[in-house]
């Protein structure tokens, strides 16, 4: 089973590799674990050293050119020098990825901790500075603060429904239409006052409304509900943009700076309909998505993508204990870190659910995805 344990990392290993021909992450991956499988012994076996948390999650970053594909390879390691030197020319052992012959180079062995050093070294002297130079502030910025305070913009109500809104909603030409009260209070103190909350799963008539006479971004949050009430207003209103909170974050909880990035990335609706599906998986897992969804069910596909069972969302974790051969899990419910232990002690490929809890230490060779991810929502 995979280690729930964090990684103190002390050092990193970054190599780069050039495969003669177009691979995909997984290959690395795979090429990485399976060459350096057995070389010095269990003490020094990549799977069990992540297992016991002595290695991190080990990233690859790669680009495909011209039949060539090109990236690098970053294991964070806890163990000592001496153990990590042989990991890292272990690496540069792998000589194929997938079918194409390949070439790893040791780029840099980083000691995380003398950079951290002289992070910290250099911060302590800007804090030194500060304090030594800092004064009393002048009587400018004292109005400036209290006016400020005093020019806070106050919640308001709008509309037939009296939704919570702030004051600028009738005057702007552009407005922000968020999920809640808390959201709006949050925006206000950043200084957004031309937004309006929804406030429940039916979209009122007044942001029906609203959305015809004026130009309008939704800014919802980035989980499951933000996605239901996003499907809501494609069917009923005609707002222009939509915007998301970070993946598993709430506009509620978002500072200031948060907020002004996700306004930034908003993107055209119209381009949102037109997308592809994000994530590009058998057209067999897209099907059983959208069969499952609200079912609280879930499916088990083998290799060959046939359904092996249908079973209840509460029998999962103990059934996959016991069954075989399993390649796809689809289901209804929410990805937790014992699935996702279970899964990776039995080989399985993908798991498919309608949400991945924010608690989760990714396994390597498990693809963890949502349904809207595989149906391109």
């Amino acid at each position: 089973m995979g280690s729930s344990q964090a990684v103190t990392v002390k050092y990193v290993i970054r190599a780069r590799f050039e495969v003669e021909g177009v691979v995909e992450k997984p290959d690395v991956i795979g090429a990485v674990f399976g060459q350096t499988e057995g070389l010095f012994g269990p003490e020094l076996d990549l799977r069990e050293l992540q297992k016991s948390g002595r290695i991190g999650r080990i990233e690859i970053n790669l680009e495909s050119k011209q039949d060539k594909t090109t990236g690098t390879i970053l294991i964070p390691t806890s163990l000592d020098r001496v153990s990590t030197a042989i990991i890292a020319a272990s690496i540069e052992s792998i000589d194929r990825v997938g079918p194409c012959s390949a070439r790893v180079t040791l780029e840099e062995m980083q000691d995380v901790r003398d950079a951290r050093r002289r992070a910290i070294i250099e911060r302590a002297k800007e804090v030194l500075h500060d304090w030594t130079v800092k004064t009393t502030p002048g009587t400018d910025e004292v109005f400036r603060e209290v006016s400020e305070t005093l020019r806070l913009a106050r919640v308001e109500k709008y509309g037939p429904e009296e939704l919570t809104a702030g004051p600028d909603i009738e005057s702007a030409k552009e407005i922000i239409i968020v999920e809640g009260r808390a959201d709006v209070i949050n925006l206000l103190k950043s200084g957004i006052q031309n937004v309006i909350a929804v406030e429940g799963a039916k979209i009122p008539e007044t942001i029906i409304k609203l959305c015809r006479e004026k130009e309008a971004t939704a800014l919802l949050d980035g989980d499951r509900g933000g996605d239901l009430i996003f499907k809501e207003m494609l069917q009923v209103t005609n707002v222009k943009y939509v915007a998301r909170a970070p993946h598993g974050k709430e506009v509620e909880e978002l500072n200031p700076k948060e907020i002004e990035d996700a306004l930034q990335k908003r993107v055209l609706v119209e381009k949102v309909k037109k997308q592809r599906p994000k994530i590009l998986v058998p057209k067999q897992i897209i099907k059983a998505a959208k069969e499952l969804e609200g079912t609280l069910e879930a499916v088990l596909l083998n290799k060959n993508m046939k359904q092996i069972e249908r079973l209840p969302v509460s029998e999962l974790a103990e059934k996959l204990q016991e069954m075989k051969d399993v390649d796809t899990v689809i289901f209804d419910g929410v990805i937790t870190q014992r699935l996702v232990d279970v899964a990776n002690e039995k080989n399985i490929k993908y798991l498919v659910a309608a949400r991945i809890s924010e608690a989760i230490k990714q396994q390597l060779g498990i693809h963890l995805l949502t349904f809207a991810e595989v149906k391109g929502v």
